[in-house]
């Protein structure tokens, strides 16, 4: 089989979507001719190409000659005659419009539910999404296989750890990470605040009495600061997943995050659950995730180990050859 593999997130982003792409490209290429195809993608010129041009019109040229064409995520043609798998990794712009930029929101408004309708098949990371995708978008529930994430070998107890009692946040600084709130019960408990994570948009800057921003960082330095928290504190007001939970668990940290939605399903019961919108929930989670941060660890080992990049890339395949078929 011949696919063709949109990887033009991985000259947009370190975060989430490039980790998906990251883990699962090498292990499809084990099975499959896998073929990159990206479009340009620098600055708000790139955006617009992208999105009025290469998309809608290109990018199936560029993959002429595959047997399927994967769009990692939910931006690709509405129309063509190429089976296209479509992943979604969350459905926040549709949930939460205001946490957007004005043209990110107006194109998926209008966009997005045609190259959706135009997949024979659409991939969601957790159950949540794609119960989302059904409700939100009307996408029907037999046309969605669920494939979730999981973390990289470097994410693990062992190894160095950073100096020092603090709070981690991990996560691009945009509103719906929900670190403002993070910031005042870190403070209410005088507890230092380490934010991990790029600059992003909606004027959310990691600012505050005792807290650091170490910008992004990479994996290794990543998984020390998990492995030397207290506790990892991620109370999103919205996911699809929430990878940085799986990390943390993975590196034996306790983890805090919000109640209700994908980071609980993908937590599982091995972390402490919170209201996020409540800052007294947020700090009483920290004070219970670092009262029981052996019990926690234990669980979350657990947890994170029941997730497998292999196990993915081997659903992926299968999602492949439902919509070549």
């Amino acid at each position: 089989m011949n696919v063709a593999v949109d990887v033009t997130p991985l000259a947009q982003t370190r975060a989430g979507t490039a980790r998906y792409l990251n883990a699962l490209l090498p292990r499809l290429e084990r099975d499959v001719v896998v073929r990159r195809v990206s479009g340009f993608a620098r600055g708000r010129a790139g955006t617009l190409w992208l999105d009025l041009a290469w998309y809608p019109h290109r990018l199936e040229h560029d993959a002429r000659g595959a047997d399927v064409l994967h769009c990692t995520t939910y931006r690709g043609p509405v129309r063509g005659k190429l089976p296209v798998v479509v992943t979604v990794h969350d459905v926040a712009v549709f949930r939460t419009p205001e946490a957007f930029p004005p043209w990110t929101r107006g194109y998926s408004r209008r966009v997005v539910p045609r190259v959706l309708r135009n997949a024979r098949r659409v991939v969601a990371v957790s159950e949540f999404t794609a119960s989302e995708l059904e409700s939100v978008l009307g996408v029907p529930r037999e046309k969605v296989r669920v494939v979730p994430n999981a973390v990289d070998a470097i994410f693990s107890p062992d190894g160095p750890r950073a100096p020092g009692d603090y709070v981690l946040a991990v996560g691009t600084l945009e509103p719906r990470k929900n670190l403002a709130r993070v910031v005042e019960a870190t403070v209410r408990l005088g507890l230092e605040l380490r934010v991990v994570g790029a600059a992003g948009w909606g004027g959310v800057e990691a600012r505050g009495d005792g807290v650091t921003w170490l910008g992004e960082v990479g994996d290794e330095e990543l998984a020390r600061q998990y492995r030397g928290a207290l506790c990892l504190a991620y109370p999103s007001l919205y996911e699809g997943f929430g990878i940085p939970v799986l990390e943390a668990m993975a590196c034996g940290a306790p983890v805090v995050t919000s109640a209700g939605g994908a980071t609980e399903e993908v937590a599982g019961g091995a972390a402490v659950l919170v209201e996020p919108l409540e800052v007294a929930s947020i700090a009483a989670g920290i004070e219970s995730a670092v009262a029981r941060r052996e019990e926690l660890r234990a669980r979350g080992l657990a947890r994170a180990a029941a997730f497998s990049w292999d196990e993915s890339a081997r659903r992926t395949l299968d999602v492949y050859r439902e919509a070549a078929a």
